[in-house]
């Protein structure tokens, strides 16, 4: 497979720290510039992440002394050097959807990890294993910018990740409607227990936001690309809860499901188990052999013991079970950093090069 040089703007954030690990030794991606705002900007890695990198592994030698450059000030540098972006920043929304745009005018691919362009009609809010043809999209929003490389592609929240999956392969019954409580880490808000002690011995019933993205953007998934842009679909109903608790990765959801045609519970566990999308056969670096995982234990699965399955790509699900106000239930897990933010924008971004995207 063809080499790529790629800059990760947003690098020194804890997503943009998890693309750190996840691309340092990448068989095909080779990181040549990180990106922060003005004030890291001319600042070694090291210097910027130091104290506060986040993970137990540590940080890659390969990135300490490397100098981070200016996201917006640099930007015809940075266009220079790479054949492609990750963006993983945290700024106002209209600044993120500009810098996006600005990146993509220069003709840089950007795969982002931020939520400002997911409802762009023609930008592509991609679960690779689930939607893989919303890039045929891409082609309107190069029209639209007049480009010939630069597009925005990006991946869908989190929490969805932890029960997408898992009602997709369903469809085949007729998901009529869905509820879902999750229960989220507070990595998904770039915390540790360090920096958010308020979280011990507690659980708070709100994240700004969540619900909405996690009743909606479902949907997009599962539209239809129709005159260059992506038309929402308008079932199943899925209605949320989301809930941030004392749990470090991982995002937990209890989900309840009615359908037009009430599968089998064997039906259900033959789906999930047979589930594969197009980067298991395209056998893309990041992909997980075994996508959807069911547990059988009554006490799985669990975030501190199944989080990391397959690196932590797959999706696990458990205590699969009839219900009697809907046709089912069970519990769903996926690790929010990993297939829910960075590990899932490195799958997307093998999916775009192996498709030719990128090139």
């Amino acid at each position: 497979m063809k080499q790529y040089n790629v800059g990760v703007i947003g690098a020194t954030g804890m997503v943009g720290q998890r693309f750190m690990l996840l691309l340092a030794n990448h068989p095909w991606f080779n990181v040549v510039v990180l990106a922060a705002s003005a004030r890291s900007a001319g600042k070694t890695y090291e210097e910027v992440v130091g104290n506060k990198w986040a993970f137990e592994t540590p940080m890659p030698e390969k990135y300490k002394s490397m100098v981070i450059m200016d996201a917006e000030a640099d930007m015809d540098k940075i266009a220079e050097k790479v054949d492609f972006v990750f963006c993983a920043v945290n700024m106002d929304k209209a600044k993120i959807r500009a810098l996006e745009e600005a990146y993509a005018q220069k003709e840089v691919p950007v795969v982002s990890n931020n939520s400002a362009h997911r409802f762009t009609a023609d930008v592509p809010m991609i679960i690779p294993e689930i939607n893989p043809e919303h890039l045929e999209v891409i082609a309107a929003q190069r029209k639209r910018l007049g480009t010939k490389r630069g597009f925005i592609a990006v991946k869908s929240n989190c929490s969805l990740q932890s029960y997408v999956p898992l009602l997709h392969p369903l469809k085949a019954f007729g998901v009529k409607e869905a509820a879902v409580c999750t229960y989220q880490a507070i990595s998904g808000a770039g915390k540790t227990f360090t920096t958010m002690p308020e979280i011990l011995d507690n659980v708070i019933p709100y994240i700004g936001g969540e619900e909405e993205k996690s009743e909606k953007e479902p949907l997009k998934i599962w539209g239809k690309v129709e005159n260059g842009e992506i038309v929402s679909a308008t079932s199943p109903a899925i209605t949320a809860q989301c809930l941030r608790v004392p749990v470090s990765d991982g995002h937990t959801a209890a989900v309840f499901v009615r359908f037009e045609k009430k599968p089998t519970k064997e039906e259900i566990l033959s789906a999930w188990a047979n589930f594969k999308g197009e980067p298991q056969e395209l056998n893309l670096p990041s992909a997980p052999a075994q996508f959807l995982k069911y547990f059988e234990e009554d006490n799985r699965p669990q975030a501190k013991l199944d989080r990391m399955e397959s690196n932590g790509m797959s999706v696990t699900v458990g205590r699969l079970r009839e219900d009697h106000v809907y046709d089912y239930k069970f519990v769903g897990l996926s690790h929010n950093t990993l297939r829910g933010a960075a590990g899932g924008a490195v799958l997307l971004a093998e999916l775009l090069a192996a498709k030719g995207y990128m090139d």
